[in-house]
């Protein structure tokens, strides 16, 4: 969890930074869930056989990783 401030105790330099590396951490998994929610297996009910549930994400991550990866 992010330290908070007040008014009264703004935060000192190692807590602005380790707040920083909690952010950087965080929107990186922020921007893979909107991809994967993109294409709606995450986001609606998933109305189809529950055996290839699996298969059907591991093929949308395999198809955001080819995406993002050099």
């Amino acid at each position: 969890m992010p330290k908070t401030r007040s008014k009264k105790n703004p935060l000192n330099t190692d807590d602005t930074r380790h707040n920083r590396a909690i952010s950087r951490d965080r929107i990186l998994v922020a921007n893979v869930m909107g991809a994967v929610k993109r294409f709606k297996i995450v986001s609606d009910r998933y109305r189809n056989r529950r055996r290839r549930f699996g298969l059907r994400f591991t093929l949308i991550a395999a198809t955001y990783n080819k995406d993002v990866t050099p």
